[in-house]
C-alpha cells in the first residue's frame, strides 16, 4: 500500500474530525518521521508537543517494555507496585503534596474543574451549585462537554449545546478584566494556559501571570494552570509559571508526561486542596496503572538528565533570531513569537495562498507543521533538537517561503 491507499482507508472507515496534513507516517526517531515511502521530515509539532522528548526514545521505551512484560492493568480497585513510586517521583519533582493520575489532557482538566468545585464549597464556603471559575478567551483546555462549554471558538462548541454553566469568561491577558470578576465571592477558581497554544502561541504580556496570581491570592480563588501544552521544558522551563515565579495551586499536565509513549496526564496540589475528594467522587479505570507509572518516571528523568529546559531555552533563542528575518523581508510573514521551543508565525495571505498552502510546501521540502486558525503556524520541534537540526531545518522554513 502506498500513501494514498492509506488515506482513503482513513477516509472510508474512519470518522471525520481531522484534517490531517496529506503525509503517512510509519516511523520516527529523535527529531525525525519517515512517511511509508521512505521520505524523512524534521517533526515540527511532536504530536502537539507529547514527543517533547523525541520520537521513541530509548529510555521510554525500555521502561514500556519491562513494565508490560511484567503487569499492565490492576485498576485502582487494588494497589500495585508502582504507582506509589510514581506518586513520590512526581510529587517530588514538582514540589506538591498530591497528585491525582488520569490519561488525557481533558482528563486532567476535568479532574482540575471538579477539585476546584469541591475545594470552593468544602473550604471557601461557596453555597451547593453556585461555584464559578473564570477561564480566558481563545482558551483551548480539550473537547469534552465541560470544557467546549468555555470556549470562545466556535469550532469547538457550535452545535453541541446545552453548555455546562458556571464559566465566567474574560480577555486573556487582561488584568483589569480579570480584577473586576475575581471580586465575586462564588468565583473558586481562575484557569489559564501560561501561554495559549492552540490559539496560536499567544505569549501574555510579562507580568501577567504574577498579577493574575497576587489577584488570586487576595481573593481567596484558586489558580489553576493548564500546562498540559506548555509544560515539561516547552517554553525554557520545567513549565511555563516558573518564568514569572508562580507556584500554581492546582497544577495539569500531560502530553509530553509520557515522551508521547502512551496516554498519561496528572494534577498536582497540595493537601488542602486533593483531599476535598474522597473515595467514589473521581476516578479512572486506567489512571496510575503500571505502565503508565514507570513510563513518565522514565519520561520526567529524561528531561531533566539531558536537561531539555535548557536546550529548549537556548534553540529558541537562536531560532526566533534566525526567523525574524523572515518578518523583515518577506511580505507573507507578518510576525514570530513564542518561548522556548513553542514558537508560531503569523501569515498575511497572498494570492490566495494560505497558512495551509505553506504547510504543504513545507511537507514537499523535508518539514511537517500545522496550521492553527488559518493564518498562524506553529513550530514545536522535539526539544533534543540539536544547533546543527535546528539550522538545517530553519533552512528549510526560509527556502519555502521564498519559494513563494
Amino acid at each position: 500500500m502506498n500513501s494514498h491507499d492509506y488515506m482513503k482507508k482513513e477516509e472510508q472507515y474512519g470518522a471525520h474530525n481531522y484534517h490531517p496534513l496529506p503525509v503517512v507516517l510509519s516511523k520516527g526517531e529523535g527529531v525525525y518521521v519517515w512517511d511509508v515511502e521512505g521520505k524523512r521530515y524534521f517533526d515540527y509539532l511532536s504530536a502537539y508537543s507529547a514527543v517533547n522528548q523525541g520520537h521513541c526514545h530509548p529510555a521510554i521505551i525500555n521502561a514500556l517494555k519491562l513494565q508490560a512484560e511484567k503487569l499492565a492493568l490492576t485498576s485502582r480497585a487494588f494497589y500495585n507496585d508502582c504507582l506509589g513510586e510514581f506518586e513520590e517521583y512526581i510529587t517530588g519533582y514538582f514540589g506538591y503534596d498530591k497528585v491525582l493520575p488520569m490519561n488525557t489532557g481533558a482528563e486532567g482538566d476535568e479532574t482540575a474543574l471538579k477539585l476546584c468545585r469541591r475545594w470552593g464549597y468544602d473550604k471557601k464556603g461557596i453555597e451547593e451549585n453556585k461555584a464559578k471559575i473564570i477561564v480566558c478567551a481563545g482558551n483551548f483546555h480539550g473537547r469534552t462537554i465541560t470544557i467546549i462549554s468555555m470556549s470562545t471558538d466556535p469550532d469547538s462548541y457550535k452545535g453541541f449545546g446545552p453548555y455546562t454553566p458556571g464559566f465566567v469568561v474574560v480577555p486573556y491577558n487582561d488584568i483589569e478584566a480579570l480584577k473586576k470578576e475575581i471580586a465575586d465571592p462564588n468565583v473558586a477558581g481562575f484557569l489559564v494556559e501560561p501561554i495559549q497554544g492552540e490559539a496560536g502561541v499567544y505569549v501574555p504580556d510579562e507580568g501577567y501571570l504574577k498579577a493574575a496570581f497576587d489577584l488570586c491570592k487576595k481573593n481567596n480563588v484558586l489558580f489553576i494552570a493548564d500546562e498540559v501544552q506548555t509544560g515539561l521544558a516547552r517554553t525554557g522551563k520545567l513549565l511555563a509559571c516558573e518564568h514569572e515565579g508562580v507556584r500554581p495551586d492546582i497544577l495539569i499536565l500531560g502530553k509530553a508526561l509520557s515522551g508521547g509513549m502512551y496516554p498519561v496526564s496528572a494534577v498536582l496540589a497540595d493537601d488542602e486542596i486533593m483531599l476535598c475528594i474522597k473515595p467514589g467522587e473521581h476516578g479512572s479505570t486506567y489512571g496510575g496503572n503500571p505502565i503508565a507509572a514507570k513510563v513518565a518516571i522514565a519520561a520526567l528523568e529524561v528531561i531533566k538528565n539531558e536537561k531539555l529546559a535548557e536546550n529548549a531555552e537556548k534553540m529558541g533563542i537562536l531560532f526566533r533570531k534566525e526567523l525574524q528575518y523572515l518578518v523583515e523581508k518577506h511580505e507573507m510573514v507578518e510576525l514570530i513569537r513564542g518561548k522556548g521551543l513553542l514558537n508560531a508565525i503569523v501569515i498575511k495571505p497572498k494570492k490566495g495562498k494560505t497558512a495551509w498552502d505553506v504547510c504543504l510546501a513545507l511537507k514537499e521540502n523535508g518539514l511537517l507543521a500545522k496550521p492553527t486558525h488559518e493564518n498562524i503556524i506553529r513550530f514545536a520541534p522535539p526539544l533534543i533538537i540539536n544547533e546543527t537540526q535546528l539550522k538545517e531545518s530553519i533552512g528549510i522554513i526560509k527556502k519555502t517561503l521564498e519559494e513563494f
